[in-house]
């Protein structure tokens, strides 16, 4: 008569050798890719288990890079943006290099610092059809376009409206020493015509 293999077991946690870390199921970790050549990749840990001879394997759900999406790499979409996916899969848990933050795009955009663990999502992604969802998000500018968090845009003291420094012929150097902007619609509407020289702007955007 075959004997049944014993179950598998789940686990609470699981330490990474190189770095001794914890992983627990609900974290974000990097995961070594194929071909070495690449950056990590990145997925939020499901589950793992362990079968009976002790293996590791875990249930991830990945993160897409917007290169790696059907519509590729866009304008505003910044270098640490990932995309939550509806791809799941399982891994071998020694593929796991390290942890890492994936932050809600707010609390991203309010980092002081930005550390090489640090990334973002604002969309989920539907790997078979590149879907979106959200698939509208706010545009600013005279360029329409999504705000990218790696780009400086100074606030409009007119209509409170965020402005690319290129947009409005300003160098990045330029935008960091005023105090005070007006787009040209809003600057145009006041008669004195003010110079660009005294008004406000983010110093990050």
């Amino acid at each position: 008569m075959a004997k049944t293999k014993p179950g598998k077991k789940d686990l609470d946690s699981y330490t990474i050798k190189a770095s001794n870390k914890l992983v627990r199921p609900g974290d974000c970790v990097l995961m070594r890719p194929p071909d070495s050549d690449k950056p990590p990749y990145v997925a939020r840990v499901e589950k793992i288990e362990a079968d009976h001879r002790n293996n590791v394997k875990v249930r991830v759900r990945w993160y897409y890079r917007p290169e790696e999406s059907i519509g590729g790499r866009r304008q505003f979409h910044g270098s640490k943006e990932l995309f939550l996916s509806d791809h799941y899969d399982i891994q071998s848990a020694h593929t796991i290099e390290g942890k890492c933050i994936v932050h809600s795009f707010k609390n991203y955009t309010k980092l002081e610092n930005v550390g090489s663990e640090d990334y973002f999502c604002r969309f989920e992604y539907k790997a078979s059809t590149g879907g979106f969802t959200p698939d509208r998000v706010a545009v600013y500018c005279k360029c329409e376009m999504p705000y990218n968090p790696d780009d400086l845009m100074v606030q409009c003291e007119g209509c409170k409206d965020w402005f690319h420094p290129s947009c409005m012929g300003m160098t990045i150097d330029e935008a960091k020493k005023l105090e005070l902007f007006m787009c040209l619609d809003c600057s145009s509407d006041d008669d004195a015509k003010r110079s660009l020289n005294s008004f406000p702007v983010s110093p990050s955007g």
